[in-house]
């Protein structure tokens, strides 16, 4: 997104550096030019967009050259007409589905096939959305990230991060992508639910001191049951 406010700090690069030696080691095992992809899911606020980069920046000190896809550009309903459409539809329409995932696909289907790739890209400041377009025979890895990203296919990597709305509200507040409303925070509540469900997909889980640990290492405070893709 054009014009997101990112908050990088030690937590998030100490977290990508030991997501890095993870997919280091799961890329000496592949072929060459294996087209790797790693996904990254968590609620508002709870730092994706930081540890994407974070990641980005470790792996490319290996000379990997690294796109970052963040879903919230996939939207099915445009920035400006969102909210509206949120309120005729009902809170019951938020979720995954609020993702345009044959756009989805296709850009991890041209990231495989080592093709150009016209992506949708939100400029928040007019609240648009543009079109990238991305030659992906110039990049070795892929990393998706945002709510509901580690429902993506063919993810080699999937990495949840264990935090909630409530407790990441500071950060939503100082990044302002959104006014923080009653209708905002319900829109939060009903995204909670539907992002929680993804966990039990994840290969790793970023626990709430930011630390990286596999998913039998982390009691889950809110089971649910993965949606199928």
């Amino acid at each position: 997104m054009l014009g997101d406010i990112l908050l990088i700090n030690d937590m998030h690069k100490e977290a990508a550096a030991a997501i890095c030696e993870r997919v280091l080691s799961d890329l000496e095992k592949k072929e060459d030019r294996y087209r790797y992809i790693v996904g990254i899911s968590g609620e508002s606020g709870s730092g994706k967009s930081e540890l994407s980069h974070a990641l980005g920046k470790a792996l490319k000190a290996h000379h990997i050259r690294v796109k970052v896809v963040h879903t919230d550009n996939y939207y099915k309903i445009q920035p400006l007409l969102r909210e509206e459409w949120r309120r005729n539809k009902g809170f019951e329409m938020i979720g995954q589905e609020e993702y345009d995932w044959v756009k989805i696909k296709k850009t991890i289907r041209d990231y495989k096939e080592e093709q150009e790739c016209m992506m949708p890209c939100v400029d928040l400041i007019p609240e648009q959305v543009d079109k990238l377009l991305v030659d992906f025979t110039k990049i070795d890895l892929l990393i998706v990230d945002g709510l509901y990203a580690i429902r993506a296919p063919e993810l080699d990597l999937r990495i949840y991060i264990d935090l909630t709305y409530h407790e990441t509200k500071i950060n939503q507040i100082i990044r302002m992508k959104e006014a923080i409303t009653d209708f905002r925070l319900n829109i939060l509540e009903r995204e909670h639910q539907a992002v929680r469900k993804l966990r039990p997909m994840a290969n790793l889980i970023i626990d709430k001191a930011y630390q990286l640990k596999h998913p039998d290492e982390v009691e889950d405070e809110y089971p649910g049951t993965p949606d199928e893709e």
